[in-house]
């Protein structure tokens, strides 16, 4: 592929529906603006119904936004209808011709466009071998491995050289283990070719390793756009924190601030933490601390109750009660540390650069 990637910015666009049973209408997707820069991995990650994939067709041209502006560059492609926008789609359902073989499955697109064979051919072998389906190019469709289907999936969407590549899920048919091989797969490609990716997802594992961005939506709008790590150690709220990962909750209050510190008490005791937010003393505060980032030993910052305690090979995995509230811990490596059984005292710790303060009161 040679041609130029190119960005993608929504500029406030909502997309209004009406409930078939009601009849009131709803916002699929509310005021949605971003920017995706050339060449960037841009993941829309959300639960059933958040607007993820409305966000998507409206970028593809499958549905029309009914306020605000699409643009593909300096492009606005609000009124061109899929064929003319400078996009392709890789389906979840794979979408691939029954009775074609993989190579006229992929050369449909070229085809359609009125190439001549030679440069047809040409593209299309090209493209086979990026996606490592080198020597099938005769085989039926139905004689492949649903890896290898979506392998010749996405070798249509490229061979048309888009600008801009979009996935609708397309990994949710996939048993777990080939979802694992075939992310890294989509990564690698994307990345060898430089291509503009937006990709839709529920799962937040996948998200976190193919994404340079990860959109976090619900309810039609978004709650947080950053890099996999800043939408995980620093959530914006309770909700990107417990979807994103993973998450512990400890309810406290701010007692003092200490220059960039401050002393919360959890469950009556103080723990000095750090404080970039510039909370201030009295505000009720919410930590997100993460299983990894939990402790547990004899002795440490707050006493807890032992409520589950299960081997899992790699880690100790715990459940235990601070108060009233439940901790989940990760104790990895728990080859010769002291386990701790079920109904055991003992007190769990954690590193003041591992909690994550939030605003309880917002």
């Amino acid at each position: 592929m040679h041609k130029t990637s190119q960005g993608v910015r929504i500029d406030h666009i909502s997309k209004i529906y009406t409930d078939p049973k009601t009849k009131k209408k709803f916002y699929a997707v509310n005021d949605v603006s971003l920017d995706i820069q050339p060449g960037e991995f841009v993941t829309l990650l959300g639960p059933s119904g958040c607007g993820k994939t409305t966000t998507l067709r409206m970028i593809a041209g499958f549905e029309s936004p009914d306020a605000g502006e699409i643009y593909i560059g300096d492009t606005a492609i609000n009124e061109l209808t899929p064929n003319k926008r400078d996009t392709a789609m890789v389906f979840q359902s794979y979408a691939l011709f029954p009775h074609y073989n993989v190579y006229d499955n992929v050369a449909y697109g070229l085809k359609l466009r009125h190439l001549k064979e030679a440069e047809i051919r040409e593209r299309v072998m090209k493209i086979l071998s990026l996606v490592e389906l080198d020597g099938m190019e005769g085989r039926m469709t139905n004689q492949l491995s649903g890896g290898q289907q979506q392998r010749v999936a996405l070798a249509r969407a490229l061979v048309v050289e888009p600008s801009v590549l979009l996935f609708d899920e397309p990994l949710s048919n996939l048993d777990a283990k080939l979802r694992v091989s075939m992310r890294t797969e989509i990564r690698r490609i994307q990345h060898t070719l430089g291509i503009t990716a937006v990709y839709v997802t529920h799962d937040q594992a996948e998200a976190m390793s193919i994404s340079d961005r990860i959109i976090v939506m619900k309810g039609g709008v978004i709650e947080q756009m950053g890099t996999p790590k800043e939408c995980y150690y620093h959530p914006a709220n309770a909700f990107v924190a417990d979807f994103i990962g993973e998450a512990n909750f400890l309810d406290g209050e701010i007692r003092e601030t200490l220059g960039a510190g401050c002393r919360v008490t959890i469950n009556g005791k103080d723990v000095l933490l750090k404080n970039p937010d510039g909370f201030r003393a009295g505000q009720k505060v919410q930590m997100v601390l993460r299983p990894e980032a939990a402790r547990i030993g004899e002795t440490g910052m707050l006493p807890c109750r032992v409520a589950l305690s299960c081997f899992m090979g790699a880690y100790q995995n715990y459940h235990v009660m601070v108060g009233n509230t439940l901790i989940k811990i990760a104790d990895y490596c728990p080859v010769n540390k002291r386990i701790f059984e079920v109904d055991e005292t003992a007190y769990l710790s954690f590193d003041a650069d591992c909690v994550h303060i939030l605003n309880a009161e917002a």
